[in-house]
């Protein structure tokens, strides 16, 4: 309940005389550790009753309180909020007259609801705060499900599909009426709303010759959806376009946009690039739902001694810290949630990314742009006139950039950034390769953590079982050294649609900078001595974090052997 205002949860407690101080931090704590909403923390606890705590909101948002609502609504009411509507904004409409319209809101501390919905209807929005595990089944129940009404929407487009032209050479206004068409604009909702829903963190639109499809990537791994018709390719990617405000005509070079819009309920950011293909332009949105990642690392399944190293990193005067990783490893999620420690107000952090992923409060984020000439290096260099205490640069891709952050950090800065790299050591030589001096690199450097992402066993359907002897071999283990030890696999259910998967976790490595490490930097020692000595100072590779992911049953035998 509430996932996504876990602070203002907070503050509504702490602002109440139901739990003391003391009370409220232990709830806290917990939500961090086992990262379930601080608000069914509070309700679990038997410290508040749930509906004392709806009554708090409702009272802090200065919003009517329902405790229960009607099992039925009278249908004319439920007429005047369109289905597609009510499931995007997660709303439900209780009272209408000609000037206003009550809406029980599964989220009331969405504003966007009341500015979307106030222009979009005419009227004054009222929102009224109810449990929201009755709304879900509400708008089930009085508009009919999402599935449900997607197969209806494909039959009664099907149905009209002379309207619905799949010609190429249309006209910017020709297609920006068809991706306006009320079939085109449901259709591209409810597929965002069931991409929401699966908390996907990629949706694909990709058009081949006789075919369109559709492929969300959940957890790491791509599904496909019910292709629809191949003819909706060019109206649903105009849709897309036409939502973020890219050029809708121009289908010759690849474009990126972004998104912000609600969909089921809760405020959500897309990043949308387009790229112009042998039969038309495939585009992917990158979900960028604040709610499904959390910002802090108690949350990242860290070994305790990494997390003490991370959090004695950001928070010494100065040096670099680099967290390396293939794309889609978790590295900005890390810096982001290394840097939510050190957000305070006697703190000055500047960030330079592309794009901005998550905007949070207190941190000054600046976008990169090529087109005006603004790249990480140029960023850089600004920021050092800013009078920072922290900087984080996205990504160090080049030489200038690398020397600037350098001279960052030598200047009495912390600086926080990522590479690509297969490990830790691996960051090392990858400095040196882009032209870096090792002395310069050697009194500069603090840590580098190596990080991948496995997909997490799902815990409704975990099962143990025995594995196979040839896994083990690849493992590298010694059968006597895992007699007592427990393998699990996800069999498989309802909740992770049947994948056994559900979640991610990370696996870790990190090479803290000794000075011996610093003098064989120095001495352009190759990766392979690096990490040897690594190894012999302590450090665990992530094959040995993934043994330990597979022994706590967080993770398959399969997972580790794909990602280390």
């Amino acid at each position: 309940m509430f996932e996504d205002h876990n602070d203002t949860i907070y503050e509504i407690l702490q602002e109440s005389d139901l739990i003391d101080n003391a009370q409220l931090d232990d709830l806290n704590q917990a939500h961090i550790n086992t990262g379930k909403a601080l608000a069914e923390e509070a309700i679990d606890s038997e410290l508040v009753e749930r509906h004392e705590l709806l009554q708090l909101v409702a009272d802090y948002l200065q919003y009517e309180y329902l405790e229960k609502p009607p099992e039925r609504i009278d249908e004319e009411i439920v007429q005047s909020v369109k289905a597609s509507v009510a499931r995007m904004y997660a709303v439900l409409p209780l009272r209408v007259d000609d000037s206003s319209i009550d809406l029980l809101a599964k989220d009331p501390f969405n504003n966007n609801i009341i500015d979307d919905l106030t222009f979009s209807l005419s009227k004054d929005v009222n929102l009224i705060v109810t449990d929201p595990d009755f709304i879900d089944n509400l708008i089930v129940q009085h508009y009919g499900s999402e599935d449900a009404s997607i197969d209806d929407l494909l039959d009664e487009i099907r149905s009209s599909e002379a309207e619905i032209s799949a010609s190429t050479d249309l006209s910017a206004s020709e297609l920006t009426n068809l991706a306006n068409e009320t079939p085109i604009i449901r259709f591209v909702n409810l597929v965002l709303q069931q991409a929401i829903r699966d908390k996907a963190s990629d949706i694909h639109f990709e058009p081949f010759e006789k075919q369109f499809r559709i492929r969300y990537r959940i957890d790491g791994a791509l599904y496909e959806m019910a292709p629809p018709p191949s003819n909706l390719a060019i109206p649903v990617i105009s849709r897309i376009k036409v939502l973020s405000s890219l050029n809708i005509a121009e289908r010759r070079i690849p474009q990126d946009g972004r998104i912000k819009m609600t969909i089921a309920g809760r405020p959500v950011d897309l990043r949308v690039s387009t790229l112009p293909t042998q039969f038309g332009e495939s585009v992917v949105l990158r979900v960028l739902d604040k709610s499904v990642v959390n910002l802090d690392l108690d949350n990242l399944s860290m070994p305790e001694d990494i997390l003490h190293t991370i959090r004695s990193l950001v928070a010494r005067p100065n040096g670099i810290f680099i967290v390396t990783g293939p794309t889609g490893s978790g590295k900005t999620t890390t810096l982001y949630s290394a840097l939510r420690e050190v957000n305070q107000i006697d703190t000055k952090i500047l960030t330079a990314e592309d794009p901005v992923e998550y905007e949070i409060d207190g941190i000054m984020q600046v976008a990169i742009n090529h087109v005006v000439g603004l790249n990480f290096a140029a960023a850089l260099r600004s920021f050092l006139r800013q009078d920072p205490d922290k900087i984080m640069v996205g990504e160090i891709r080049d030489l200038e950039t690398a020397q600037i952050a350098v001279q960052a950090s030598l200047t009495g800065h912390v600086v926080l950034s990522t590479l690509h790299t297969n490990d830790a050591p691996g960051a090392v030589t990858r400095m040196i390769d882009m032209g870096l001096e090792p002395f310069l690199i050697s009194a500069s450097l603090e840590g580098v953590l190596g990080q991948r992402l496995v997909r997490r066993i799902c815990p409704s359907c975990r099962i143990a079982y025995e594995p196979d002897g040839e896994l083990i071999d690849i493992l590298g283990i010694d059968p006597l050294e895992i007699a007592d030890k427990q393998f699990y696999y996800g069999k498989g259910c309802s909740e992770c649609s049947q994948t056994g998967y559900r979640g991610r976790q990370g696996l870790f490595e990190m090479m803290g900078i000794s000075d011996t490490i610093r003098d064989l930097i120095t001495q352009k020692a190759p990766t392979l001595v690096l990490k040897q000595k690594a190894l012999e100072q302590g450090m665990r590779t992530l094959r040995d974090d993934g043994l330990r992911a597979i022994f706590d049953g967080a993770t398959t035998i399969e997972e580790v052997l794909k990602y280390t």
